[in-house]
């Protein structure tokens, strides 16, 4: 299965995830009559909730563009402050801004991006009074089955609103690579609202109109023959408030830097390593960053690791998703294939993944 990101014009990549429905409603419970004719008598207050939801989170949802790239947005605060997602952005450091109630395109400036989570965070150099910052909810609260609302601009229709639930919480899944390795993202969201290209930096929107995901990711399946990939319905991810509010705040406080990852590194540089199938075969140690976890563990360029923390890692990307999972100060066995053909393990305590 492929991921999609949801912004126009990106590239597709091959990735794995793992996936799972919710089905029980966070909500207004509909109730069944024995008259087949009947309308449920909840039906118009569910309606009005999902009115009154647009109503009031919608006018914070900003449309981006750069270029040829086109996205969406979220406003942070009152200080012209927009949340996007690093891809959106892209390379660009200005971009026009068009806000849900006024048909002018603000100009506006990067604060800085931070890849590995695949936020951004850009501000209009002249914020109307008008603005309506959005309220971001504790997305750690999420239920699976959870009602939700993606809002953005797919396709560049602005204010576009589609519905589904939380269909699962805490997935770990690589973006496409694009001018370079594709960031793995930690905790996401996954959720059956439609998330289509331009969804990009939006807002996922709980029942209580608390932003609680940025959507970012859409799921594409591979066909057989020259057709090439179909759309994976109702699969779509969100990276979680908590996390989006975190980096946003330090982006903004620290201007354009992050200085707490809060994410596991191992001090190396890798590559994914081919066998002779053709199927990869393992991470190859590039290089060791000097006085790094890795380097004080012995583990020298020219090996190979095949598990870490006793999960096999074929690639780059598995190697990503298992180090997303764990937390700075850890101390985890390092699988390793030596140069010499010979296997040996090493314990390696876990650094910080660098700030931006």
């Amino acid at each position: 299965m492929k991921l999609l990101r949801p912004a126009l014009a990106t590239a597709l990549a091959v990735a794995s995830i793992t996936l799972a429905a919710g089905c029980a409603a966070d909500g207004a419970t509909l109730q069944t009559s024995s008259s087949p004719s009947s309308v449920p008598a909840t039906v118009p207050a569910l309606e009005q909730t999902y009115i009154s939801v647009v109503q009031q989170v919608l006018p914070s949802v900003v449309q981006i563009t750069s270029g040829r790239s086109l996205g969406s947005g979220v406003v942070f605060d009152t200080h012209g402050s927009i949340v996007t997602n690093a891809h959106v952005v892209g390379q660009a450091t200005r971009f026009q801004v068009r806000l849900a109630d006024n048909p002018k395109a603000f100009p506006a400036t990067l604060v800085g991006t931070y890849r590995p989570d695949d936020l951004a965070v850009i501000k209009l150099d002249q914020p109307p009074a008008s603005l309506h910052p959005a309220h971001f909810g504790d997305s750690t609260r999420l239920q699976v089955g959870a009602i939700v609302l993606a809002m953005g601009n797919p396709l560049g229709l602005t204010g576009s609103v589609t519905n589904g639930i939380v269909s699962a919480t805490g997935r770990t899944v690589t973006e496409p690579a694009g001018t370079g390795p594709g960031a793995t993202l930690p905790d996401v969201i996954q959720t059956s609202a439609a998330v289509n290209p331009g969804n990009s930096g939006g807002a996922l929107v709980d029942m209580a109109g608390e932003v609680i995901g940025v959507p970012t990711l859409a799921a594409l399946e591979p066909q057989m023959g020259a057709l090439g990939s179909s759309a994976a319905p109702g699969i779509g991810f969100a990276i979680p408030s908590n996390i989006v509010t975190d980096i946003a705040g330090q982006l903004i406080t620290h201007h354009g830097h992050v200085v707490n990852s809060h994410r596991a590194e191992l001090g190396l540089r890798v590559i994914t390593m081919v066998g002779l199938s053709g199927q990869p075969a393992g991470v190859g140690v590039v290089s060791v960053v000097p006085s790094g976890p890795a380097a004080a563990a012995g583990i020298q360029a020219g090996e190979v690791i095949t598990a870490v923390n006793n999960v096999p890692v074929h690639g780059t990307a598995e190697l990503g998703q298992v180090l997303a999972k764990l937390d700075p100060g850890q101390t985890i066995p390092v699988t390793l294939a030596t140069q010499e053909g010979a296997t040996r393990t090493v314990m390696v305590t876990l650094d910080q993944l660098p700030g931006s």
